[in-house]
């Protein structure tokens, strides 16, 4: 089993799918990782040379940021823009939707599960 950036990669997947197991590469930087150490693109994680895993584990550490440091810069940039006080800022404070997409109907994801407002039924007219 490979480990790379903290991340116990599964040994029976492609190599390419593998990677993006790790927090911060997704199937397109993962594809130009192996192309770039040049790795075949049918070849499995457990298949790997100890040689060829370090030298992933390399270029990762130089070239991008993932897992630890990733989710921390992000939590920092949405704790800076609650600070200032800007509308993305208090959107995420107050757990709705940031970018644009509507509330009345949808965003049940976002907002949570509904909770019934007491006191809302409707008298009968005479």
């Amino acid at each position: 089993m490979a480990r790379i950036a903290g991340i116990n990669i599964p040994p029976n997947k492609i190599v390419s799918i593998g990677l993006t197991y790790i927090h911060g590469i997704g199937l397109h930087s993962s594809n130009q990782i192996c192309t770039k150490l040049n790795i075949p693109n049918n070849v499995r994680v457990n298949n790997l040379t100890e040689e060829q895993v370090l030298k992933i584990t390399e270029y990762i550490n130089s070239n991008h940021k993932v897992e630890g440091d990733l989710r921390r810069e992000i939590s920092l940039n949405i704790k800076r823009l609650v600070d200032l006080v800007t509308y993305r800022g208090t959107r995420h404070k107050k757990k709705l939707p940031v970018r644009g997409q509507r509330t009345h109907s949808n965003a049940r994801t976002r907002k949570g599960k509904a909770i019934a407002i007491a006191g809302k039924k409707l008298t009968p007219q005479k």
